[in-house]
């Protein structure tokens, strides 16, 4: 895998984990009582942006480590990931 092909795959990563973690641990202003004029009642008082981002980067990195690996070292290659047997007369390979 290429330089530019892991920072993609993290990318990639880390902004799947981060859309998982935004709506973690969320209170909503009409929840807590304290609704600002001119924003809507369902919109987050303290969404700890900061703790979630240093979070998600932690995560994506434990979960990028194993699937660079997999990817590096060809432990599974597309080839393996032919079910149909499409891909036997080496094109993809």
């Amino acid at each position: 895998m290429s330089v530019a092909g892991g920072l993609v795959l993290f990318a990639v990563i880390w902004a799947m984990c981060l859309f998982v973690a935004l709506p973690l641990k969320i209170r909503s202003q009409e929840e807590s009582g304290k609704v600002v004029r001119g924003t809507p009642p369902s919109a987050p008082t303290h969404p700890m942006l900061k703790q979630k981002v240093v979070w998600v980067t932690v995560a994506a990195i434990a979960v990028w480590i194993p699937i660079a690996a997999i990817i590096s070292y060809e432990i599974i290659s597309i080839t393996d990931l032919d079910f149909f047997g499409r891909w036997g007369d080496g094109q993809y390979g």
